[in-house]
């Protein structure tokens, strides 16, 4: 089946497991994501939601069956097609933010766009630089004002919004962020939530979220129980 074009996420008869003779992780029937929708996967740990997300963004790839993201189906994509992929159009917010502890505030926020010619002329519209562009989205997450420090000496809350800025960079079409709000406290969480889709939406970009805290379902287009879905249930 042809992928449409008109669709986020296209998931059919998906299943993965991490050896050809071992449990299967996930067995998905179906998913679909139209384009312009934010998703909300949640469930208890183990029900393989880092898994699935790390096969949208291409970094895994399954045994069988269509996986296509933004029109494109993964599995007949070379490993070198998918990551040109995710480094162009997909954007990451993980747990542990996976910041580079050598580099400073600003030089993480731009990282990608060294890995991706399209990003990197996305950023600089209207005559910016890549650090005006970077600049710009760390004053609007009210970062600016650290942008020469390391990221080591920033706080949690902090180095969450230079991982968010640097997700943004260069307006990808999909924002994909794994378990990004588990390390801080209701206000905080509910505070990046709200800055997460402010400057999504800013950027024209979709949201894909994984997460266990249900109550953040409610800021979500498609809100999706993986256990409701996912045939296998195994580990993630």
């Amino acid at each position: 089946m042809t992928p449409s074009a008109y669709n986020l996420v296209e998931i059919r008869d998906l299943r993965f497991a991490w050896s050809s003779d071992g449990a299967l992780i996930l067995d998905i029937a179906e998913l679909v994501v139209n384009s312009g929708q934010s998703l909300f996967l949640h469930g208890p740990s183990g029900c393989g939601k880092t898994t699935l997300l790390n096969i949208i963004g291409g970094v895994l790839s399954p045994q069988s069956g269509q996986v296509a993201v933004l029109g494109r189906d993964l599995r007949q994509l070379s490993g070198a097609e998918r990551d040109a992929l995710r480094a162009d159009r997909i954007g990451f917010v993980f747990q542990q933010f996976n910041l580079v502890p050598y580099l400073s505030v600003i030089d993480n926020v731009t990282l990608p766009t060294r890995f991706s010619v399209a990003r990197r002329s996305r950023a600089e519209i209207d005559g910016k630089t890549i650090e005006s562009a970077a600049i710009e989205l760390l004053d609007e997450l009210g970062m600016a004002h650290v942008q020469r420090e390391t990221v080591t000496s920033l706080s949690v809350g902090q180095q969450q919004r230079v991982a968010l800025a640097r997700a943004l960079l260069g307006a990808p079409s999909m924002i994909v962020a794994d378990e990004p709000t588990s390390a801080l406290d209701s206000d905080r969480r509910d505070e990046f939530v709200e800055l997460l889709f402010d400057s999504a939406r800013a950027a024209g970009s979709s949201v894909v979220m994984v997460s266990h805290d249900r109550e953040l379902g409610d800021r979500f287009d498609r809100v999706v129980d993986l256990r409701a879905i996912n045939r296998a249930g195994g580990p993630a």
